[in-house]
């Protein structure tokens, strides 16, 4: 493995524009493009190409065409778990999404962040946060959820909110940047 591609995974700083990560990059679009053709395949099918672009995912998950991610290989996803048409999974960090998980249409969840040092972002430098989303969480459609960000189990993010800091479970929030409105019962 390239030092790039081992900083990559580590969270550290990296620079993206690596031959390495290009190899990668070519396997995603091949795997998102064959994916998202085949929405009118056989699921097994379409779960064998899921399976193999993805890190871990399970027989039970569905994931609406079009999807799209960086990677793939740094994702996985719980049994059960809905993923409606337009995700997008920026995953040059790990994304993990537990069991029973609904997401809405054009769903972002984003780990890559980059340099605020107007030089060194310049130069390409960037680090990937994780992204954790729990089992039984609803995203409603467009809800972004930005680096470092982690969803406790059973918590309700409203419609076009942008979580920009961790949620705990069992809550409803709503809103630019997300704000818990209530505890859920």
């Amino acid at each position: 493995m390239g030092e790039n591609k081992r900083r990559m995974l580590a969270g550290e700083w990296y620079l993206p524009d690596d031959p390495e990560l290009a190899r990668d990059t070519e396997r995603r679009v091949r795997l998102c493009a064959a994916y998202n053709a085949a929405a009118t395949a056989a699921p097994g099918e379409r779960y064998k190409l899921l399976a193999e672009l993805l890190g871990e995912v399970d027989e039970s998950v569905r994931v609406r065409p079009p999807f799209h991610c960086d990677f793939g290989y740094n994702i996985g996803i719980g049994a059960g778990t809905f993923v409606n048409f337009g995700a997008v999974f920026l995953d040059t960090g790990r994304i993990t999404v537990g069991a029973d998980v609904q997401i809405g249409p054009n769903v972002q969840l984003l780990t890559p962040t980059h340099e605020l040092d107007a030089a060194r972002r310049r130069e390409g430098w960037e680090k990937a946060l994780p992204v954790t989303i729990g089992d039984n969480v609803w995203l409603g459609g467009g809800v972004i959820v930005c680096p470092g960000v982690t969803i406790g189990a059973d918590t309700v993010v409203g419609a076009g909110a942008v979580v920009t800091r961790d949620l705990p479970g069992g809550v409803l929030a709503v809103g630019n940047p997300a704000r818990l409105v209530r505890e859920l019962s």
